[in-house]
């Protein structure tokens, strides 16, 4: 029964994590590190967007983006991701967009 509270415990806590960011760690005498997503080189105190919408440093990154997580029932979330953006409008009719009462991240 123990374990399973503890299984239980965990699963809840992962569920209000929010992995929206990483960090990596600097090797003493580094002057470039490498984007792990598109493999590109980058100046130690340089910044990049990646090809998936991360805003990144060396040190680590962070989604470019919010994430839509209350609006209207009749509406619908999209990911554009040459814009990295979410847009949120009518399941419907596309051109209507809707209001977001909350999202997370950026």
């Amino acid at each position: 029964k123990k374990y399973l509270a503890l299984a239980l415990l965990l699963c809840a806590l992962l569920s209000l994590s929010n992995a929206q960011c990483f960090t990596r760690i600097l090797k003493p005498g580094m002057t470039h590190c490498q984007d792990n997503v598109d493999n590109t080189w980058h100046a130690v105190g340089s910044s990049w967007r990646n090809s998936e919408c991360m805003d990144c440093s060396c040190e680590g990154c962070c989604a470019g983006y919010s994430t839509p997580r209350q609006f209207p029932d009749d509406c619908v979330s999209v990911f554009d991701s040459k814009a990295c953006q979410y847009i949120v409008h009518k399941k419907d009719d596309p051109t209507v967009e809707c209001p977001i009462y909350a999202a997370v991240g950026k």
